[in-house]
């Protein structure tokens, strides 16, 4: 079971109290991990045992998402907001500037990290930001679409559609390039909590203003793509590589949007590699 940790927050109404869920395992350098929109700390569990063998390892879920607590009333969903929180957040874990490593959002928020220089190093996996507007439209679309049908279907017809390859890659295809590698009860999880992700809308409707146009000085950054994205398309890692000309850019071949069961040897291997 995940654990949970209290801790204060500034907002406008003053300070107040939220809790975030989160798994730790492994010993080494800290390693925070942060997962995209709608999904939870278990994404990365493909990935976690072999992180965890060279790393302290913390894959959290996001405010809004997972177990963890919705950000307080009044409180936008923004990079401004929530990169404080999770700093709040490592300082209460005991994270002293982590190396992180995020997918989509969790890429985007793990920038702006870096870019308050609040982590060692950034691994950024599809980070969303370097969209243009249409890509923007097609991607906010495609997700609106995939909670839509998280919401309509019943419980037992997500749990009888994950039990084939066929039904997995309904359910997941827009994510993963090989959705049948999937298990059922991870797809019927991931499913559920798309459906019940109390952060979902609002941080769709702060990231219609998201980009990230800004260098990430001072900290070292890989960007790594998925040659099979399909929700936020490849090209924008070029686009990532204008706006962090320092960075390395890494191409994942076969990888969908969530690369971390599509290739779990090599998505490690990045973030080794980009950690150290």
């Amino acid at each position: 079971m995940p654990a949970r940790i209290a801790f204060t927050i500034e907002t406008p109404a003053g300070p107040r109290t939220t809790s975030m869920a989160y798994e730790r395992r492994g010993a080494g350098e800290p390693l925070l991990l942060l997962h995209g929109i709608g999904h939870h700390w278990q994404a990365w569990e493909p990935v976690l045992d072999v992180l965890a063998a060279e790393r302290e390892v913390i894959a959290a879920d996001l405010p809004g998402f997972g177990a963890s607590d919705g950000l307080p009333e009044g409180v936008p969903y923004d990079l401004s907001t929530v990169v404080p929180v999770l700093g709040a957040f490592c300082a209460a874990v005991g994270f002293e500037r982590p190396h992180v490593a995020g997918n989509s959002l969790g890429g985007l928020l793990a920038l702006e990290l870096g870019r308050e220089k609040l982590v060692r190093s950034v691994t950024a996996l599809s980070p969303a930001g370097f969209w243009s507007e249409a890509e923007r439209r097609y991607a906010f679309g495609t997700l609106r679409a995939m909670r839509g049908a998280a919401l309509s279907l019943p419980v037992p017809a997500i749990e009888r559609l994950s039990r084939t390859a066929a039904g997995r890659t309904v359910l997941t295809s827009t994510i993963y390039a090989r959705p049948g590698r999937r298990s059922p009860e991870a797809v019927v999880a991931e499913t559920l909590a798309l459906r019940k992700a109390a952060g979902f809308h609002q941080t769709l409707a702060a990231g219609r203003t998201a980009l990230f146009r800004d260098d990430v000085p001072a900290v070292p950054v890989t960007v790594a793509w998925g040659t099979r994205d399909r929700l936020l398309l490849r090209r924008q890692g070029v686009r990532a590589k204008r706006a962090l000309p320092a960075a390395r850019l890494v191409r994942l071949p076969g990888c969908g949007h969530v690369p971390m069961n599509d290739d779990p040897a090599l998505v490690a291997r990045v973030i080794l590699d980009g950690s150290r």
